[in-house]
């Protein structure tokens, strides 16, 4: 596979939430040798980077934007009921089909 690179650092690590893609980049030279960006899915046009001096705090770095972007996607899903609630939804799921809305593209 061949190497990637974008401003002068190797992508070394990647990490897809949903629609999105978190990253790794390394580069010997540069006064920050570390560096995580994100994008789309699919493209490589990386965003918001997050520069940093050594590995270690650039995996914590990429871990926090992906958790980050998991509550954000999590924040869009409809609030489920508590208790009889619950309860009661099951039961109509249970009698019903259940059908999946489309989705829709990000804006």
């Amino acid at each position: 596979m061949e190497k990637e690179i974008n401003a002068g650092y190797v992508i070394t690590d990647r990490l897809a939430v949903g629609d999105a893609e978190f990253v790794i980049g390394y580069s010997e030279k540069a006064p920050a040798q570390f560096v995580t960006w994100k994008c789309r899915k699919g493209e490589k046009a990386y965003f918001w980077g997050h520069y940093l001096g050594d590995r270690l705090a650039a995996v914590e770095d990429l871990c926090k934007r992906a958790l980050e972007e998991i509550e954000y996607l999590r924040s869009l899903q409809p609030q489920r009921g508590t208790g009889d609630e619950r309860e009661r939804l099951s039961e109509q799921t249970q009698s019903k089909p259940i059908h999946k809305k489309k989705h829709e593209p990000e804006r």
